[in-house]
């Protein structure tokens, strides 16, 4: 995708935030029954402050390639990619149909988490990594926070075990491991976590078919 699109629709992610924040600050502001200009004077830098930091944060995010979908070309690079981001979903793909099926839903995704770096590995090219996180099953999402791998998606057995799940259904499975933010703080976030999967515990591999 043109760049310039990518750029107009983080644009538009990032001021549906901050409406939405500025709309909730406003809200506690009315909400007050006795308030001082001091009080409204605080509540309204706290807010500039906030806004200041989201917009610091969204050209970080930009610099380091969040917003797009984008293709980890060798094992040193991903590394170096889990260092610069706080969260990122990397897919562990190979030339396959299921794997088409979760590039079609990341890239969807990658535009409108713009807190999270979203990428693809190819994992027959990648044999040191592969083992070194027990990849298996294709596809595997990788699910990293703070440079560690804390949760995996593999295969499609969580999404309904077919290819049609939703780009909903995936967003809500990220969201459970918070490697993704939902806007407007999701319920799908208070959902308790599950524990970490080991790939090893799932040897079928329904998904993983030319």
């Amino acid at each position: 995708m043109d760049r310039s699109k990518v750029q107009e629709i983080i644009e538009q992610q990032v001021l549906t935030v901050a409406k939405a924040f500025e709309e909730k600050l406003d809200d506690e502001i009315s909400a007050l029954d006795r308030v001082d200009l001091d009080d409204i004077d605080a509540l309204r830098e706290r807010r500039l402050q906030q806004m200041k930091k989201m917009a610091e944060k969204r050209n970080r995010w930009i610099s380091l390639g969040h917003g797009e979908y984008s293709e980890i070309q060798s094992e040193k690079d991903f590394f170096t990619v889990v260092k610069a981001s706080e969260r990122v979903v990397c897919h562990f793909y190979r030339e396959n149909w299921p794997c088409k099926v979760i590039d079609k839903h990341m890239t969807i995704l990658a535009k409108k988490h713009i807190e999270t770096r979203f990428v693809k590995i190819n994992a027959e090219k990648s044999p040191f990594l592969a083992e070194k996180l027990k990849i298996i099953v294709l596809p595997t999402l990788a699910l990293i926070k703070n440079t560690k791998v804390d949760d995996y998606v593999v295969g499609f057995d969580e999404l309904g075990g077919t290819d049609d799940f939703s780009t909903e259904e995936l967003e809500e499975r990220i969201a459970r491991s918070q490697v993704i933010i939902f806007e407007g703080e999701s319920s799908s976030l208070s959902l308790s976590k599950p524990h970490t999967r080991n790939v090893r515990q799932s040897e079928r591999s329904d998904s993983d078919s030319d």
